[in-house]
C-alpha cells in the first residue's frame, strides 16, 4: 500500500483503503472479479474494466463520504484480501447495503466478518439507522457472515436488483441517556 493511498479505517488485521489504478490493485481486482466462485454470487462478473470499477465506487465515496467500496488491504502484508461495500441500495429511499467481495485466498480468516462490522460501526456513528445484506440463495458462506455480524433474517425479497435475495438486517443500538 502506497502513502499516498488514504485509510478509510483500520482493524486490528486491515486496512481499508480506496482501491486504485495502481497495476497491482487492478490485477487484483481482475482476479477477484474474474473468478466464477466469486461472480457467480453476484449475478455474473461485472461488465466494466477493473479501472471503471475504481472510477465507479470512487464516484459514490464523493457524492457522500459515508460510502464506498474499498480495498481491504492485510497489515501483514500481501494483496488486497478483496472488497468491502457500503452503498445505497438500488431503489432510491434510502436503504443502505454492506456487503463484501473477497478473493478466494482470503476465504475462512474472518475478513469478512472483521470489515463488514468496521463499516457498519462507522455507518451507524454517521447517524445510519440500519443497514442491510442482500445475499443469493445458496451462499452459505455470506449468510454465516450475516448471523456472526448479529443481522437479523428478514427472509427472501426481491425488491433490490430484479431478483430473489436473502435479505438481512441490523438496527442501530439505540443509545439511551
Amino acid at each position: 500500500m502506497g502513502a499516498e493511498v488514504a485509510e478509510l479505517l483500520r482493524t486490528r488485521r486491515v486496512v481499508l483503503r480506496a482501491w486504485t489504478c495502481s497495476t497491482g490493485d487492478l490485477a487484483r481486482l481482475a482476479d477477484v472479479y474474474g473468478r466464477d466462485e466469486v461472480t457467480r454470487w453476484l449475478g455474473g462478473p461485472p461488465t466494466v474494466s477493473p479501472a471503471e470499477l475504481v472510477s465507479r465506487w470512487a464516484a459514490v465515496h464523493a457524492a457522500d463520504e459515508r460510502f464506498g467500496c474499498w480495498a481491504i488491504q492485510p497489515v501483514d502484508g500481501g494483496p488486497p484480501a478483496g472488497t468491502v461495500l457500503l452503498k445505497p441500495l438500488p431503489d432510491g429511499v434510502g436503504e443502505v447495503e454492506v456487503g463484501w467481495h473477497l478473493h478466494p485466498d482470503a476465504w475462512g480468516h474472518g475478513y469478512a466478518t472483521e470489515t463488514a462490522r468496521a463499516v457498519i460501526e462507522r455507518a451507524f456513528q454517521a447517524g445510519l439507522p440500519e443497514v442491510y445484506a442482500v445475499v443469493r440463495p445458496g451462499n452459505e458462506q455470506s449468510m454465516a457472515v450475516c448471523r456472526r455480524l448479529g443481522m437479523t433474517p428478514l427472509g427472501r425479497m426481491t425488491r433490490w436488483y430484479g431478483v430473489e435475495l436473502e435479505t438481512f438486517r441490523l438496527m442501530a443500538p439505540v443509545v439511551v441517556e
